[in-house]
């Protein structure tokens, strides 16, 4: 029997209501099951909602599962950050000054810097170099010359991201993807942006949805899997702020950092949606 449950519809990376990626946060998920989790995701016809339950281990503050239309995720970046608003603006307490949140990824960890949120990028699972097939198949899918890409790189942290570095912003925003050269692909393209922009790198991300290609507005694990890549090999500073969403009429904003071993990926939330949902 379908139960009124707490929820919020957060918008993710942004400080101003729809310029960000919305996530939708069922805040009582006890005792749902995975085919009501499924559906009612379906419905929302958002890329992702999610259902917040009590942790099993000792150290978490919290249980998340996350699902898309056609499954379940273990880990994903703005569902991350909107489900932790959603919980602290519901009454959260953490157990530490860092909250912990369990999902199937394991333990993530969250810090709050006054409104930012961010969390610790997870490991990747798969690096470097793409081979030469993949990168032909890239260039033709998005329509640009062998001589705009500047380095490519395995990007997977859960999503099997394939990233593309290209010589500049301008060479970002000008792609038109070919949905049917791509089927399939998770593929992140990044460039920098000139120095008078109040961002340093323009990033834009595609993946499999609906039968077809989907660009994301904002992508927390894109963002997290490009900064361990670029900050790594030294082509961004320990510090920086990613546009995205932009073609899309959204001006998401995922600020980067690095801290000792780790790199955080946080963003501002903004609640637009608060009441029940019938699940």
């Amino acid at each position: 029997m379908s139960t009124p449950r707490p929820f919020q519809q957060v918008d993710v990376f942004t400080d101003r209501p729809f310029l960000g990626n919305p996530v939708a946060v069922v805040l009582d998920g006890r005792g749902l099951d995975e085919p009501t989790m499924g559906a009612f995701s379906r419905w929302t016809n958002l890329s992702e909602a999610t259902y917040v339950g009590d942790p099993t281990h000792l150290d978490a503050d919290y249980s998340l599962r996350i699902f898309c239309s056609d499954r379940e995720l273990p880990f994903a970046g703005h569902p991350t950050l909107g489900s932790c608003h959603a919980w602290l603006a519901a009454g959260g307490q953490p157990k530490g000054d860092v909250i912990v949140q369990e999902c199937g990824a394991g333990l993530v960890r969250i810090r709050r810097d006054g409104a930012l949120l961010s969390f610790a990028a997870p490991a990747l699972l798969r690096s470097g170099p793409l081979d030469d097939a993949d990168v032909a198949v890239l260039a033709r899918g998005l329509g640009v010359d062998a001589s705009d890409i500047v380095a490519h790189q395995w990007c997977d942290n859960g999503p099997p991201w394939q990233a593309l570095l290209l010589r500049d912003a301008d060479a970002v925003r000008a792609l038109r993807p070919d949905a049917s050269l791509l089927a399939g692909r998770f593929v992140g393209v990044v460039g920098l942006q000139a120095s008078a922009s109040d961002t340093d790198i323009e990033v834009r991300g595609f993946a499999p949805g609906n039968g077809s290609l989907f660009e994301d507005p904002v992508t927390g694990s894109l963002n997290a899997a490009l900064a361990q890549w670029l900050i790594g090999s030294e082509r961004l500073p320990d510090s920086y702020t990613a546009a995205q969403g932009t073609l899309l009429g959204r001006a998401g904003r995922v600020h980067v950092e690095r801290i000792g071993a780790d790199i955080w990926i946080g963003g501002h939330c903004t609640t637009v949606i608060t009441g029940t949902a019938v699940v």
